[in-house]
């Protein structure tokens, strides 16, 4: 258990999360309107999304689709029946002064997600529900020096509201849960999970109490778009409910922001209740009925999700559970690896693609998509190691030049006289050459001083340009430095 020491003693948090998935569908929930990212302002807004008077909403069944998905991929109940209610509140941003969700029957019941932490143990987080929603629009406040432009692109695009149980218990558990809950939805095609283009977010429900106590007040984190963020805003909101309830005053219920800027939290309203927004069945929709055998169809057409990718990886190809736990992160990642590792050592395929491929990635700032090394070029590379053409020292180079050029390993050996010296007679000549200008430190090898070995191993190495093949360096160093 993870604990907060205050001045008076311990504490415990208590975490839930509402994760916001924008639904990958090319039209809106409730209306054709397209969806595309970065369009020009009010581009993409149909009479419905601007609440124009007659206008009646139209469910999408694709974002049907991708919510039952989403559940089963969740372990989830699928509810047959559920309603879409009206949620009422008044923005400028959000036209018909509410917004089209689901309260009392959402699509999604209970479910489960598997978080893996650092020291090793896993987690089983409770999924509390999954509904149907659409978005507001957007205000923007800094394209005017004294008014609010409004941009109702987002007004009406589908949202899943994926809301956790108030399982978590430190800032590590709820990174790992948004970091796991993003693969699944990426594994399954359901929401791209691009936070930076507000496609996923987080509201960060966040509150403290002695540990074995009951649950405290929380406070709600609304709109965080970062998983850095995020624990960032529950390391510092849990230290200010603390500080505040031994300071002797008491946490109020309220929403409050993240300020990136200063990583403080800030008021930004007391926090409303489900009888604040006076929920009622939305009059323009009937009940949302499924037929069990389409739920059926979906449940046996899921694609294989991070933990059972995780499961073969360890038991099929000998993985460790960290390595194989890495590589199935990401969707792109593990397709990358099991093309990579395709007909060779699994081990080494694993090494390569979570040590320097991983680092010269990173580097670049690319997507796995458009880097210069593809499967087919790390797998070709490691064929020339395990065929004697590199040794382990040659191919970190050659692939440092792939990294750089996009050329093949073939070629860069080719150009630049990289292939390994395996033939013994040319290893035994740079042999003779380390041995006799270092003379001296033959006689102390001789005499007893065995650690030397190492040294003229690196010498021969050196003066091979790297070239040498390590195994019979040191098979011939052996022989050649034997008294």
């Amino acid at each position: 258990m993870a604990l907060l020491e205050g001045e008076t003693g311990p504490w415990e948090m208590v975490l839930g999360l509402e994760v916001h998935a924008q639904v990958t569908s090319k039209a809106k929930l409730f209306s054709g309107a397209a969806t595309t990212f970065g369009a020009q302002p009010n581009s993409q807004v149909s009479l419905v999304d601007a609440a124009m008077p007659g206008m009646l909403p139209v469910i999408n069944e694709r974002c049907v689709y991708q919510a039952v998905r989403t559940g089963l991929g969740l372990k989830a109940q699928i509810n047959l029946h559920s309603v879409f209610d009206r949620k009422n509140y008044f923005y400028a941003d959000l036209p018909a002064g509410y917004q089209i969700s689901q309260f009392t029957q959402p699509i999604v019941g209970k479910g489960s997600l598997t978080i893996d932490l650092a020291s090793g143990e896993s987690r089983t987080i409770g999924i509390t529900r999954l509904h149907l929603e659409q978005d507001a629009g957007k205000s923007l406040h800094d394209q005017h020096p004294s008014l609010t432009y409004v941009d109702l692109n987002r007004s009406g695009v589908a949202l899943m509201e994926i809301v956790s149980e108030p399982d978590m218990r430190s800032a590590e558990e709820a990174t790992a849960y948004l970091t796991k809950l993003r693969a699944i939805l990426r594994y399954l095609g359901t929401c791209d999970g691009n936070m930076e283009e507000g496609s996923m977010r987080a509201d960060v429900n966040v509150s403290v109490r002695r540990p074995g106590a009951g649950l405290g007040t929380r406070c709600e984190i609304k709109n965080v778009n970062s998983i850095r963020f995020v624990r960032q805003a529950i390391e510092y909101e849990a230290r200010r409910q603390i500080e505040v309830i031994e300071g002797g005053g008491t946490i109020l219920q309220e929403t409050r922001l993240f300020d990136t800027a200063k990583g403080v939290t800030r008021p930004m309203r007391s926090k409303e209740e489900a009888h604040d927004y006076r929920y009622f069945p939305d009059p323009d929709l009937l009940p949302l009925v499924l037929e069990p055998d389409f739920v059926a169809r979906l449940a046996a057409d899921l694609p294989e999700l991070p933990d059972e990718k995780k499961a073969r990886l360890v038991r099929d190809l000998g993985l460790s559970p960290y390595d194989a736990g890495v590589l199935v992160a990401e969707k792109e990642t593990a397709d990358f690896y099991e093309a990579v590792a395709q007909g060779r050592d699994a081990k080494i395929a694993a090494n390569w693609v979570t040590g320097d491929f991983f680092a010269a990635l990173n580097g670049s700032g690319k997507p796995i998509g458009e880097f210069t090394v593809t499967p087919a070029r790390l797998g070709r590379l490691i064929d020339l190691v395990g065929d004697g053409t590199l040794s382990g020292r040659l191919a970190k180079d050659v692939f440092a030049r792939m990294v750089e050029s996009g050329e093949e390993a073939d070629a860069i050996i080719e150009r630049e006289g990289l292939r390994q010296v395996t033939d013994g007679g040319a290893i035994l000549a740079v042999i003779d050459q380390v041995m006799a200008a270092n003379g001296d430190k033959v006689a102390e090898y001789r005499a007893g001083k065995e650690k030397l070995f190492g040294f003229f191993v690196g010498q021969v190495m050196k003066a091979s340009q790297g070239k040498a093949n390590p195994a019979a360096v040191n098979q011939l160093l052996k022989e050649k430095l034997a008294p």
